[in-house]
């Protein structure tokens, strides 16, 4: 199983980009999906989660500006990221929890996490 995202890059503050991360291989069930973000010299943090029925949560920092939503036929989810600041400057990473086939016929979850696309706010 793997997460790929893609939609990062540079914008000018005020600006709009769209973040996708769509999840690939054996999968059963997508349950909670989510996005973290790590600035320079900061910790990682939750910017938005998604459960299956589509409820969301949202750091304070992007409430308002920020929405997630998601995909299951597509097994992506999305993060639309609106009035960006220079503080929005961090590396965003996708996160989801997973079910998949294991031996036995049985299912079991696991959390797995795509790799890092940049977004740079900056004039």
């Amino acid at each position: 199983v793997q997460l790929q995202a893609s939609g990062g890059g540079l914008v000018q503050p005020g600006g709009s980009l769209r973040l996708s991360c769509v999840a690939s291989g054996s999968i059963f069930r997508i349950d909670d999906m989510a996005w973290y973000r790590r600035g320079p010299g900061k910790e990682r943090e939750l910017v938005a989660s998604i459960t299956r029925g589509g409820t969301t949560n949202y750091a304070d920092s992007v409430k308002g500006r920020f929405t997630i939503s998601r995909d299951n036929d597509r097994k992506t989810e999305y993060l639309e990221m609106n009035s960006l600041k220079p503080e929005d400057t961090a590396v965003y990473v996708c996160n989801a929890i997973i079910q998949t086939f294991r031996p036995g016929n049985t299912i079991a979850g696991t959390t797995y996490w795509g790799r890092g696309t940049q977004v740079t706010v900056s004039s």
